[in-house]
């Protein structure tokens, strides 16, 4: 019996992918109590058909199942829907997490997990895709050498050519170059980035930091490392 203290929310409908039945129970179990609709698949297949024929508030996806991967589900779901992810998987090394933020994670969870942790993971990706960042101001293009941001666009051209970002890399970006010239701790990025109540880590910033710079190219150096504290961005780095 789960013993915690219920608490009043807006519904939001979750889809539960996992080829465990024991695991969907016990997510559905969580996630019910809290007052979500749940809807479950048993593997990535039947995960994009459900997208396909319905529409989803967050998608839990376990990462190793058959017919279709996790990560290949993510995928395709997110080539029509933009549906916030959360991956679960028994797999934690940084190579992992690295790949499913690649592909376009909000999340991701290490097997075996808590439940209650799990929820709460929930309701903060559920509160950070509901309270969508504020309209960008138009025309606002700024160009550093050969690397042109368009933050009314949320476009990034490296040498001419639009480079294809995560939209957490945009995010950090986009905060990064608005603070160009400042010294920002891997705690502001966290906080300012992913939401106060993000349970990630330090790492969190230092992986889509290696992602983000992957995407710069040439210009990877614009983003400068401080040593034991965070990120600037400097145009003018070597």
């Amino acid at each position: 019996m789960i013993q915690r203290e219920r608490k009043c929310q807006t519904m939001s409908r979750l889809l539960i992918v996992d080829d465990e039945v024991n695991i969907r129970a016990v997510v559905r179990e969580y996630a019910e109590f809290e007052e979500y609709e749940v809807d479950e698949a048993a593997n990535g297949m039947e995960a994009v058909e459900k997208c396909r024929q319905n529409d989803y508030d967050l998608i839990i996806m376990d990462v190793m199942m058959p017919k279709l991967d996790g990560y290949s589900a993510s995928k395709e779901i997110k080539k029509h829907k933009d549906i916030p992810i959360i991956m679960l998987s028994a797999r934690g090394e940084e190579y992992d997490k690295l790949f499913g933020f690649e592909i376009g994670a909000d999340d991701y969870v290490v097997k075996p997990f808590s439940p209650k942790e799990l929820m709460a993971r929930v309701k903060a990706v559920l509160l950070r895709s509901k309270a969508a960042a504020p309209a960008e101001p138009q025309n606002d293009r700024l160009k550093f050498g050969g690397l042109e941001i368009d933050l009314a666009g949320r476009e990034v051209y490296v040498d001419g050519r639009k480079a294809s970002m995560t939209p957490k890399e945009y995010d950090l970006l986009f905060y990064l170059v608005r603070n160009k010239g400042l010294a920002l701790s891997r705690d502001k990025l966290l906080e300012a980035v992913w939401g106060y109540d993000f349970f990630g880590d330090d790492r969190t910033v230092d992986t889509h930091i290696k992602m983000l710079r992957g995407s710069l190219g040439d210009y990877r150096n614009y983003i400068v490392t401080l040593r034991g504290l965070g990120y600037k961005f400097d145009a003018n780095a070597d």
